[in-house]
C-alpha cells in the first residue's frame, strides 16, 4: 500500500456560495456541482486543472458519512493547513492585496520553493506553495 496523492479536502462552511466564490475567484478553481445524492445547495466541488475535485465545500446541514461538530471559522481541531502545489507567485500576492488579507511569506532557498500563508474566509490557513516560480 502506498499513498499516491492528496485526494481532496473538505470544507464545512455557514457560507456556501461565497466560500466557493473565493476557490473559484482567489485560486482558478473550478466550480461545480457536487454529485448525487449531494445538491448544490448543500455541496460544491473545486477541480484543478488536471480535472480532480481537490476541494469539497459543503453548507453545514449536509448530509456526512462521518459525521461531528463543525463550527466554520474556528480552528479545525488537529489539521493545521491545506497545502497546495501552485504557480504564479507573483499574481497571487496581487490577488492577496487585492483583497486586502493577511498573509505571511517564507522562502526555501536550497529546494527553490517560495510560500504564501492566508486564510480562506473560514480560517482555513492555506500554505501556498512555489517550486522555482
Amino acid at each position: 500500500m502506498q499513498v499516491n496523492a492528496l485526494d481532496h479536502v473538505n470544507i464545512i462552511t455557514d457560507d456556501l456560495d461565497g466560500t466557493a466564490e473565493f476557490y473559484k475567484d482567489f485560486l482558478g478553481l473550478e466550480r461545480r456541482d457536487a454529485p448525487a445524492p449531494l445538491t448544490p445547495q448543500n455541496a460544491q466541488w473545486m477541480y484543478d486543472r488536471g480535472e480532480k475535485p481537490i476541494l469539497h465545500i459543503n453548507s453545514t446541514d449536509c448530509p456526512r458519512a462521518f459525521d461531528r461538530e463543525v463550527r466554520p471559522g474556528e480552528l479545525t481541531g488537529a489539521v493545521h493547513h491545506v497545502a497546495l502545489n501552485c504557480t504564479g507567485y507573483d499574481e497571487m500576492i496581487r490577488r492577496i492585496e487585492d483583497r486586502d488579507l493577511d498573509y505571511q511569506v517564507n522562502h526555501i532557498v536550497a529546494i527553490g520553493l517560495r510560500q504564501i500563508f492566508v486564510a480562506d474566509p473560514n480560517n482555513v490557513l492555506l500554505e501556498l506553495n512555489f517550486f522555482g516560480d
